[in-house]
């Protein structure tokens, strides 16, 4: 299990995720090796909110070619959690 505050590294801030806000979902970048349980534990601990379901998406890096030579970005992981009570305000920060 990690820290809180190391599981949770960003908030997406989209229009398409900001369109789902309102919804009670909300995503987040959170640390390649974060489970659906310490997100879960995280965003409850951090926002005082409760969780309802969390989802993660590994997205791999896109390979970019540049001066001739090929390379790969950086992978992340995504997770998409959705509330069941309380409201996340992000104007404090993580």
């Amino acid at each position: 299990m990690i820290s809180e505050y190391d599981c949770l590294i960003a908030p997406v801030m989209t229009e398409k995720t900001m369109n789902s806000n309102k919804d009670g979902v909300h995503v987040f970048r959170v640390s390649a090796c974060a489970t659906k349980l310490d997100v879960r534990r995280a965003v409850e601990k951090v926002f005082k909110v409760k969780v309802a379901k969390v989802n993660i998406l590994n997205r791999d890096g896109k390979k970019r070619t540049f001066r001739g030579k090929i390379g790969e970005t950086s992978g992340r992981k995504i997770a998409v959690v959705s509330l069941s009570e309380g409201k996340i305000n992000f104007e404090g920060g993580i």
